[in-house]
């Protein structure tokens, strides 16, 4: 027994020793800061990487930032850092290349993630920026949901945002229905898009309606975000319903999504408080919706996307004459607002400019905002921000 406990006691003491031993280490290494947003707004960017061969930052500051990357200098103390300048008050996401391999910073604990991939984010303060920013003002509550999904014949994960004040009240809600592009999920939204802080904001001043915002995982195949969906997902991909039809989840979302919501929360259960919008393959989805469905829906908007007629984007079985057919039965029905979005070196630009031909030739009326750069967040951000206020008016 005298032998037992010796041992134990040994093997603490040799485990109490290289915790101190390591914690020192720590305080004797360079202590970083990164980012650091110094007075003129640039930003400082440090990495302590003292055995890499070359170490480069991507950030979505750069023009077309995907695959993009710019050399960062290393210090004799082997801490390389990069000065960005310039940089308009916005959120703005980055990550490392170390030796070619992607690699989170590690003095920045503010990471977000879309799909499988995650990137940090810095916010550089401003005016601009204060709607991506958590505020001290009443903030709603963002909730993880499960339901069912008869249409796609399994359970399915979606984010529901509840204003303030939702929880203490009887009050009933206008709905603003928010879809993703390809490649994100249910997270996207709140992650990337800042969609819980935006509206926090907006409805803290009185700029747009309090209104629940339902975040659905627009993958038919997927019943939620990576580490978050039953074991085995990935091998049923491409055999359960709905998958490889793209009309899986838009027939669950009409079919399951909205009688759930409106069976479990206090909404206003009419076409003139429902709204819908998407980014992407969500705008496509967002289209195919309300020209299947008028009258479901009186605030549509459609984000960087346009008219699926181009092969290049799924548009060898386009039927024109069946979407003119539909467009008009969506005048008719009545809707309030159609708002439609898209950035100036959008690669959706060509398809977008098609979609509004063909309104403007049928008279469809459509509100149309053109922003600088190209199909990133930092547009659908904004659009977020110009949107919401619109509607429910």
């Amino acid at each position: 027994m005298k032998k037992q406990v010796f041992k134990t006691v040994s093997l603490m003491t040799i485990l109490l020793i290289v915790i101190l031993q390591t914690n020192a280490q720590f305080r004797r290494g360079p202590r970083l800061i990164s980012p650091q947003i110094n007075e003129d707004n640039s930003v400082t960017f440090r990495l302590n990487a003292p055995d890499a061969d070359n170490v480069a930052i991507n950030g979505s500051w750069m023009p077309g930032y995907y695959g993009k990357q710019v050399d960062v200098a290393k210090g004799d103390s082997g801490i390389w850092s990069i000065t960005v300048e310039g940089l308009a008050p916005n959120l703005y996401t980055y990550v490392f290349l170390v030796n070619g391999m992607r690699v989170l910073d590690p003095q920045n604990p503010q990471v977000m993630r879309e799909g499988a991939g995650s990137d940090n984010y810095v916010i550089v303060p401003g005016k601009e920026s204060e709607v991506y920013t958590v505020q001290d003002v009443p903030h709603g509550t963002l909730s993880s949901v499960w339901y069912p999904s008869p249409t796609l014949d399994k359970n399915r994960r979606m984010s529901v945002y509840t204003p303030p004040g939702y929880e203490e009240g009887d009050k009933e809600y206008p709905v603003f229905y928010l879809l993703h592009g390809a490649g994100g999920n249910e997270d996207s939204w709140p992650s990337l898009g800042r969609a819980n802080c935006i509206l926090d904001n907006l409805i803290a001043d009185g700029i747009a309606k309090p209104m629940i915002v339902v975040i659905t995982n627009g993958n038919s195949w997927s019943a939620a975000a990576p580490g978050e969906a039953p074991a085995g997902e990935n091998a049923e991909r491409l055999k359960g319903p709905g998958s490889g039809d793209r009309n899986g989840f838009e027939n669950s979302l009409v079919n399951d999504v909205i009688p759930f919501i409106e069976k479990n929360y206090r909404v206003i259960a009419d076409k003139d408080h429902r709204a819908i919008a998407g980014l992407s393959m969500g705008g496509m989805h967002t289209q195919t919706i309300t020209n299947s469905n008028p009258g479901i829906f009186s605030y549509i908007g459609v984000m960087s996307a346009g008219l699926r007629n181009n092969p290049r984007f799924g548009g060898n079985n386009y039927d024109q004459e069946a979407h003119i057919k539909q467009l008009k039965a969506l005048q008719e029905s009545g809707v309030k607002l159609y708002w439609i979005g898209c950035g100036e070196e959008d690669t959706a630009k060509e398809i977008n400019i098609a979609l509004r031909k063909l309104y403007d030739d049928l008279g469809f009326k459509y509100v149309y905002r053109e922003s600088p750069g190209g199909h990133t967040w930092a547009n659908w951000r904004l659009y977020l921000s110009e949107l919401a206020p619109l509607l429910f008016k």
